[in-house]
């Protein structure tokens, strides 16, 4: 599969001040850009790419269980770079790999939503030219 660079991972927090604290003041990631999303959270930077992304809570988060601290933290994806959008589709399909696929409007990417057997999910972008014509 052609993988070509993680891109970013995303923790939901216990306490997302807490932790954006941590990653900017222990770690000297910087606050970025990040766009306009409907819930709360932080993009980090580090060397002028969104390394580190914070998720606060989600509409989605409704009626489930808190969020704990754990052993692994609250990691809830990781994003790859990728290429050949019908290369890993025939691929995940193959594999019996469920997934979901949403084009970006904003900018044009196509991205492929899974989880991995231990329930990490798991994203995949792919550029513009890659993506289907968008729907006019």
């Amino acid at each position: 599969m052609p993988l070509h660079m993680l891109q970013h991972y995303t923790i939901c927090p216990v306490d997302l001040e807490a932790t954006k604290d941590f990653y900017v003041n222990a770690l000297g990631l910087e606050v970025g850009y990040r766009p306009p999303l409907s819930f709360p959270g932080y993009w980090l930077w580090s060397a002028g790419t969104p390394t580190v992304h914070l998720i606060g809570p989600r509409a989605a988060d409704a009626g489930k269980p808190p969020r704990k601290t754990g052993p692994t933290g609250q990691l809830d994806h990781i994003a790859f770079g990728c290429s050949d959008l019908p290369g890993v589709r025939a691929r995940l399909q193959a594999a019996g790999v469920e997934f979901r696929e949403q084009l970006l409007p904003r900018d044009g990417n196509t991205q492929i939503f899974c989880y991995d057997p231990d329930g990490v999910g798991v994203e995949l972008n792919f550029p513009p030219h890659e993506s289907p014509a968008k729907a006019a």
